[in-house]
């Protein structure tokens, strides 16, 4: 009488579920070109073919993953009375010393340059941070303004977290998340027109005429 266990049903949800996490970690410690179908399948312990039968080829998986990474608000979260004084806030909390990485962030910095990866990067920072931010602001050029912020959100972390230049590196977060406000304010546009901008929202004027 053969006494051993009947083979487990694979589970389709759950191991579709395993490939997706593992290729996630996979793109955002080696970008697109470096993470490999073999590593992604090893780590979710499957076979490369079942990653071609669950998600059809590598670049539809990096779309997924890219999707899955962006997704959950880390910096622009939500909603906030407050908003530029929100994302200052968090984007120093979150790029401190010993902060946990910001793993979109690492994803984008390592794949956005591959001719491959490239539009599936920028589509994912459309849909998912770029529109939230954008959804978030009142009046024009909504768009503009939300990857305005997105490019100084980016910048910030580049250099503070990746590169660590002096000055940022070594910040408090309280005062850096003050000057990051700052600068967040004409993007947002809380509390009115900004110094530079006129009375209808233009550009100001010198006493020439000229902009100032």
């Amino acid at each position: 009488m053969n006494s051993s266990p009947p083979a487990r049903r694979r589970d389709g949800a759950v191991t579709r579920e395993a490939i997706l996490a593992a290729a996630v970690v996979e793109f955002t410690e080696h970008g697109y070109a470096r993470a490999g179908v073999r590593q992604i399948a090893e780590r979710a312990g499957v076979t490369a073919m079942m990653i071609n039968r669950y998600f059809g080829s590598k670049e539809l998986l990096f779309a997924r993953a890219v999707d899955r990474a962006f997704a959950p608000p880390t910096v622009v979260g939500d909603g906030s009375p407050r908003l530029a004084h929100s994302i200052a806030r968090t984007l120093a909390e979150r790029t401190s010393a010993g902060a946990e990485q910001l793993d979109p962030f690492l994803l984008l910095l390592r794949s956005a340059a591959d001719p491959e990866a490239r539009d599936i990067v920028r589509q994912g920072v459309e849909d998912h941070v770029g529109a939230r931010f954008a959804g978030l602001l009142e009046g024009p050029d909504a768009g503009v303004r939300a990857q305005l912020g997105l490019a100084l959100v980016a910048g910030t972390w580049l250099l503070r977290s990746v590169v660590g230049t002096t000055a940022l590196a070594e910040a408090d977060d309280g005062p850096l998340a003050d000057i990051l406000t700052d600068m967040l304010r004409p993007v947002t546009r809380e509390g009115g027109a900004s110094a530079a901008e006129g009375p209808d929202g233009g550009l100001g004027t010198g006493p020439d005429g000229a902009a100032g």
